[in-house]
């Protein structure tokens, strides 16, 4: 069981990111004078996207050995 959700959150996880950079991509091909600004603010939703899909996986780990 715990396996199973640390999949499907890494999956989550993934096509999260993916959305981030796409939105990146369209955002400075509609406006590339403010690329810097919104490669800050893509490398900050890639990190809290990460940081949920971490905490998915220790909590699959938790479910996997402690209980």
């Amino acid at each position: 069981m715990g396996a199973g959700a640390a999949t499907i959150a890494s999956a989550g996880a993934a096509v999260g990111i993916g959305n981030v950079f796409s939105s990146l991509i369209h955002s400075v091909a509609r406006n590339p004078s403010l690329a810097k600004q919104l490669f800050g603010y893509a490398i900050l939703g890639f990190a809290l996207t990460e940081a949920i899909a971490l905490f998915a996986l220790m909590m699959a780990f938790l479910i996997l050995f402690v209980f």
